[in-house]
């Protein structure tokens, strides 16, 4: 075979015994680019140490961050949540609306052995088990599309109650170690809760039963798990069974309205000597206590609350939010709505006027708890005590007449 090119140069050359020819230096290769991890991966990896001490594998944790990126959206998610800021009256509209109605009986009787059997095991109201399932998910519905592990990862890096969000990121990878679920069925809202009982990792670890016997805890897709395991949380977080969570009720003329009757329960029976009546024109229960709830002053709605209405707040710290379940489960089951109408013509006053309202209150040493412009229970109870002081019926609602009196202050 004939030597060409290059080659054949240089066979002569060496024959004639002269200097081979310089050759051009080859063309180095380019470096190849390494890329250097982003701040979100590097917190990741903060969260190994952990999750190992939590007995998580590598294995488990790699799977759960796999093609995890930060969520911008989660984050700003933070700044909004109905059941704090819209008055009650039009929370209860969107949350407690005919067409929930209609759904939430249909699915009554669709899962009516597991909701009966929730009550009998646990003694939970099936009313107020179907009043979360339908306000938290919409009977399943809608659980939220969210990668867990991806949202939770987010508020922690963004430093949202960081050590909270850090210590559910390890819960849930706990979850998928047990493998009760995949990471990619692992979804939920944009806070991190999952599936139809909207049950945050902690709580899933804690309150998810297997209540049909199948091996394994499925609150995304079994009605079943869910039903019972929120009837597991509400029985660990103190329901009382045969207690009643509240009623609305009527005050009679006159009636002497103290600041202790909306923060210290007091029997039904005192509560009747009173004067107090149902509104649905049934007795008062033979025992038990309650405290008023009067969330749009004397003109509104006023309800009396037991301890069981406290434990469908522990689920989601918002009156608004308890009285929407309570109202939908009743009426899921054939109880009655609200009777009389809500005072929606009212100026409810903005954040801005509510946070000077609660600095004055603090000035004058009332307990408020934080300055946020948020109309809570703890601006109400504050305002029962101003009111009562001042000789006016201490409802706690939050009026600019009220502001315009604390001004002159």
């Amino acid at each position: 075979m004939r030597a060409t090119g290059w080659k054949a140069v240089l066979l002569v050359a060496i024959a004639l015994g002269v200097a081979a020819p310089a050759l051009a230096p080859a063309k180095p290769r380019a470096a190849a680019k390494i890329e250097k991890p982003s701040p979100f991966e590097k917190y990741i990896e903060t969260l190994w140490p952990d999750a190992e001490q939590a007995h998580v594998s590598r294995k488990t944790f790699e799977a759960a961050f796999r093609g995890v990126t930060y969520n911008a959206k989660v984050v700003a998610n933070t700044e909004v949540q109905p059941e704090f800021v819209k008055p009650v009256w039009d929370y209860l509209k969107s949350a407690v609306s005919s067409d929930r109605l209609d759904r939430g009986r249909a699915k009554y009787e669709a899962e009516r052995r597991w909701v009966e059997k929730a009550h009998a095991d646990y003694g939970v109201s099936e009313a107020v088990i179907m009043g979360i399932w339908g306000i938290e998910t919409d009977f399943g519905a809608f659980s939220g599309g969210d990668n867990v592990i991806r949202s939770l990862t987010s508020l922690a890096f963004a430093h949202y109650q960081e050590d909270y969000f850090r210590s559910e990121i390890v819960a849930a990878l706990k979850i998928l170690e047990e493998g009760d679920i995949e990471p990619k069925r692992m979804l939920g809202s944009w806070a991190g809760a999952m599936g139809q009982t909207q049950f945050m990792p902690s709580s899933f670890l804690k309150f998810a039963v297997d209540f049909d016997g199948r091996g394994h805890r499925d609150i995304w897709s079994n009605a079943a798990d869910a039903i019972g395991s929120t009837a597991n949380y509400l029985k660990e977080h103190g329901w009382t069974p045969g207690l009643p969570w509240g009623f609305q009720v009527q005050l009679p003329d006159g009636f002497d309205l103290r600041a202790a009757d909306s923060s210290k329960p007091a029997s039904f029976a005192s509560f009747a000597k009173r004067g107090v009546t149902r509104a649905d024109g049934a007795a008062m229960p033979d025992s038990g206590e309650a405290e008023l709830l009067i969330l749009a002053g004397l003109n509104g709605p006023i309800f009396l609350v037991t301890s069981n209405f406290q434990a469908i707040k522990s689920y989601n710290n918002s009156t608004s939010y308890a009285l929407a379940v309570a109202l939908l489960g009743d009426q899921i089951l054939g109880g009655e709505g609200v009777h009389g109408a809500w005072p929606v013509k009212d100026r409810q006053l903005k954040p801005d006027e509510i946070k000077e309202l609660q600095t004055r209150l603090k000035r004058l040493d009332y307990e408020v708890g934080d300055i946020d412009g948020l109309p809570g229970e703890a601006l109400r109870s504050a305002l029962r005590k101003y009111q009562e002081k001042i000789g006016e019926p201490p409802d706690g609602y939050a009026t600019l007449a009220l502001l315009k009196r604390l001004e002159t202050k």
